[in-house]
């Protein structure tokens, strides 16, 4: 395939020994024709998230504490900025995301000049693999909520595995540099600003795979980042944040 655009993989992790790698090599092996280099960005991991992600070829950026997955998002796109890439791929440094699908989300920017494409697992042709019945109800009512919302089709508010062109930051009604988005913030605020500011935004199937073991499946604190994922939809439309 040939293109112009520089594309980068963003993988933010925290303790993912055993999976960055895996995670790494998978987006090197099944991506290689999309992505023009692998970014990790371990957000103060106390295991070996770092040195096993250089082992299988990624580049690393190490946050000296752990300051969130928003902020984890942040650092990368500000790299990726500074070293002009032009599209982004977020993706899960846990291994429940299918990096073949990199180019189900990269297609509708690459050649239907969309600016934002938001992975789905619950649309047509996207798969939840063994998906726990409490993550399949909570991710629910939340996308409902944003669809209503947000008056825009959504039907996977929650879903990290997403790509976008760099250039919307330009708009500076979208600014991600805010404290309060270091969290689980960041991800749902540039979704929002996102199809607010007028972007071409749409979704992608892609596939959701969870771990047999209810354990593990997400990093997550109950209620303290559940409430970090939906106050962005709240705050942004009261305009009580920007």
């Amino acid at each position: 395939m040939r293109r112009t655009e520089k594309i980068i993989a963003i993988i933010p992790a925290l303790n993912e020994e055993g999976k960055i790698g895996i995670v790494v090599s998978r987006v090197k092996n099944d991506a290689a024709l999309w992505i023009d280099e692998i970014l990790v960005i371990d957000d103060g991991s106390s295991d070996e998230t770092a040195l096993e992600a250089r082992r299988n070829g990624a580049n690393v950026i190490s946050h000296n504490k752990n300051n969130g997955v928003g902020a984890a998002i942040r650092t990368a796109i500000d790299y990726a900025l500074k070293n002009k890439y032009d599209i982004a791929v977020v993706i899960g440094g846990d291994n429940q995301d299918n990096p073949k699908e990199i180019r189900r989300l990269l297609y509708p920017i690459l050649h239907d000049h969309f600016d934002f494409v938001q992975g789905s697992r619950y649309m047509a042709g996207g798969e939840r693999v063994n998906i726990p019945l409490f993550r399949w109800v909570t991710t629910g009512i939340y996308s409902l909520l944003f669809k209503i919302i947000m008056r825009f089709p959504v039907s996977d508010g929650t879903n990290g595995f997403r790509a976008f062109r760099l250039c919307i930051f330009n708009n500076n009604r979208i600014n991600i540099w805010q404290n309060w988005l270091n969290r689980y913030e960041l991800e749902a605020y540039l979704f929002y600003k996102a199809i607010e500011t007028n972007f071409n935004v749409t979704e992608a199937p892609v596939t959701k795979s969870y771990p047999l073991s209810d354990i593990g499946y997400t990093k997550m604190i109950p209620l303290f980042d559940w409430w970090s994922i939906l106050r962005p939809i709240i705050l942004l439309k009261l305009r009580i944040k920007t």
